[in-house]
């Protein structure tokens, strides 16, 4: 197993924090954008990405004013050259484009672009030695040891911006890490909790996106829904922090409250608690390693009166065992998983299968796919693109059954 170390921290002198924001227009990266505007004699932006969604990216780079701006989409170029026309801001486009933004030079870049798709930028952003807020689960998801490999040899950091890792991360006593007897990602239980396997059936997308606590992007909501989420953050704790897969354990608190836990040898839990607000983890990351005001809703425990737990039910969410299943298998299982996991649910949104469907999906392309070892880059594409075709092809039996 290869782990993060315990970070090293790193200063600017007390200069403006030169930072990236990779996929400032999804979820994360607007809470982002806030913060540095709430903020803004304290950050000079280099570079901003989104992916499509051009319209929003003009309005946040007029507001905050970066070197360059970036939508993936390359055909939709001209539509942000003249956008930010007389601005002074650079305008660039495409995957490359994308890239080429993670390696600019900066002290702290957000690496939220959703999905398999911000893996090869925050790699060019870790091989700069930069302090990475990664808020894509799915880059130690699919590409793990190599990610983390990359931020030993480059001296970089990585601080978790997922709401779980954030709170381990700031409880996890890394000079003490033998006495840590196990960590608790807690789960809210997701819209379904309390719904019947037989009435998950027929759940529609509209839903599956109706997070009870958060407020998410509709990939994400979804891996909330089917506790997929929950399983895709086993792996990454995996590979954050110094532990074995038998020493991470899930537990369901409806009120998100409780955002994780640690357990040390002598009995005593740590956890880290906060009103479910992503400006959170995001304003700990953006600062770290000191700490930054922050318009964070605040925690009002005589409100909320009571803190409920559950055990999670595997009948009714098998993706937790699936993915329990590809951290013990290792090699190229996870990033089978991510990548029939992604097929899966854009489909469901898509209405092409039923929410039931998405893990089944998941379970059938596990088990075609070849096994593999990843120990490049192009290794986890490849793998990554199979496992996609598979999944493909599998959606269309769905849609096929009568």
């Amino acid at each position: 197993m290869v782990t993060v170390s315990q970070p090293i921290p790193k200063t600017n002198g007390g200069a403006p924090r030169s930072v990236s924001v990779l996929g400032s227009t999804g979820s994360v990266g607007c809470n982002t954008v806030e913060l540095l505007l709430h903020r803004r004699n304290d950050f000079y932006i280099e570079a901003m990405t989104a992916n499509r969604n051009v319209e929003l990216l003009i309005r946040q780079a007029r507001e905050l004013k970066p070197r360059l701006a970036v939508v993936g989409d390359a055909d939709r170029y001209q539509e942000l050259k003249d956008g930010l026309s007389g601005s002074g801001i650079e305008a660039a486009a495409g995957r490359e484009a994308v890239i080429a933004a993670a390696a600019r030079k900066t002290d702290w870049i957000m690496a939220a672009i959703v999905g398999a798709a911000g893996l090869a930028p925050t790699l060019e952003a870790v091989k700069r030695g930069a302090i990475v807020a990664l808020a894509n689960k799915e880059c130690l998801v699919s590409a793990g040891d190599l990610m983390v490999n990359e931020v030993a040899r480059c001296a970089a950091t990585l601080v978790p911006v997922d709401s779980e890792h954030s709170a381990i991360y700031q409880v996890f006593d890394f000079d003490e890490a033998e006495n840590v007897e196990r960590i608790i990602l807690t789960a809210s239980g997701g819209p379904f909790r309390t719904m019947s396997a037989a009435a998950m059936a027929s759940v529609t997308p509209e839903q599956a996106v109706a997070h009870p606590n958060w407020s998410m992007g509709a990939k994400i909501s979804v891996d909330s829904a089917t506790m997929m989420n929950k399983g895709l953050e086993m792996i990454e704790a995996y590979h954050l922090f110094p532990i074995e897969e038998d020493q991470i354990d899930v537990l369901v608190h409806p009120q998100s409250v409780i955002h994780s836990l640690v357990e040390y040898s002598d009995g005593s839990v740590l956890a880290q608690l906060g009103a479910p607000d992503m400006r959170t983890p995001i304003a700990f990351a953006l600062s770290w390693p000191k700490r930054m005001a922050a318009p964070s809703r605040r925690l009002e425990l005589e409100k909320i009166g009571t803190l409920t737990f559950e055990a999670p039910d595997p009948e009714k969410f098998p993706a937790l065992g699936l993915a329990r299943h590809a951290l013990k298998s290792g090699g190229s299982a996870p990033t089978i998983l991510n990548a029939a996991n992604e097929v899966a649910v854009q489909s469901f949104l898509d209405r092409r299968i039923g929410f039931l469907d998405i893990a089944r999906v998941v379970e059938q392309t596990m088990t075609a796919a070849e096994a593999r070892s990843l120990n490049c880059l192009d290794d986890v594409q490849d793998c990554d693109g199979e496992a996609r075709r598979i999944a493909g092809d599998f959606v269309t039996a769905c849609q096929q059954r009568p």
